[in-house]
């Protein structure tokens, strides 16, 4: 299901999806696709595996060639960003991150400066303070000094993902930036990335499998089938018990204590969907 641009005019856009079609090998994971992402809104991207998040993560960041279709980022096509302009607008979270080297945290997260540095490329006064304040953002500041090869895995996905806010692009795009982490960081970090989205201009789009943390912290939902067909719209107008079912092939229901919901599995379910 492809849904129609909203009311805001293409030159508030931070990203657009035009006729997007994705395949892995014979298999069409999406198909002509089109939607705008704006500024301000925190996009969940959920579907089963092997539906393609990963997939339209990449080819969103310009890092893969759609088999249709283009993606714009600011009005230009992404291919045809410079590179280093590219990585100032656009940050990316890879599924997976390997430190190959000894290195402070602090070192680690300013990597994610580069686009910014000048000159003989030094760090100034203001990248270590926006490497400072990443840290803060996600409770990391007593770990500055630590090596990164002595952390353990939840706690090196929330120096990845304060790497990305260090980077100070306006879009974010993160490939289960969740993984390894309990469910009070997961929290922490999406309370983090719901504030950081409120600044002007920005847009977080990440992938996650708990559909109860998409609906309380997403503004917006991307469901993908892995069929070709997908959902977009508003978080709890997507991430319904019908939608969900299907996409994830399992029925599933909403329980509601007050003010508070939950999808969940059916109990007593005669059969898969």
């Amino acid at each position: 299901m492809n849904s129609r641009r909203n009311a805001r005019t293409s030159a508030d856009a931070t990203l657009h999806a035009d006729q997007l079609t994705l395949r892995a090998g014979s298999r069409t994971l999406l198909d002509a696709f089109t939607h705008t992402f704006y500024p301000g809104e925190v996009w969940c991207i959920a579907g089963p595996n092997g539906a393609g998040k990963t997939t339209l993560i990449s080819t969103l960041a310009g890092l893969m060639r759609p088999a249709k279709g283009h993606i714009e980022l600011d009005g230009t096509r992404v291919n045809e960003w410079p590179l280093a302009r590219l990585a100032q607008r656009r940050a990316l979270m890879p599924q997976t991150s390997h430190d190959a080297f000894n290195a402070s945290v602090l070192d680690i997260v300013l990597l994610n400066r580069f686009p910014h540095l000048a000159g003989w490329g030094w760090e100034r006064d203001e990248d270590r303070a926006a490497a400072h304040a990443a840290l803060d953002a996600l409770g990391l500041a007593e770990f500055a000094a630590r090596d990164v090869l002595s952390l353990s895995g939840g706690e090196r996905q929330r120096v990845a993902l304060a790497a990305v806010l260090c980077q100070d692009a306006p879009l974010l795009l993160l490939d289960e930036p969740l993984t390894h982490l309990d469910l009070h960081h997961q929290i922490d970090c999406l309370e983090a990335l719901s504030t950081w989205a409120r600044g002007a201009g920005r847009t977080v789009m990440f992938s996650c499998h708990d559909l109860n943390l998409a609906r309380r912290f997403a503004t917006h939902a991307l469901l993908l089938e892995g069929n070709g067909a997908a959902h977009a719209g508003r978080a709890r107008d997507v991430l319904t018990p019908e939608l969900a079912s299907r996409a994830f092939g399992y029925p599933l229901v909403l329980i509601r204590d007050g003010d508070d919901e939950a999808l969940i599995p059916a109990l007593r379910a005669a059969s898969r969907i």
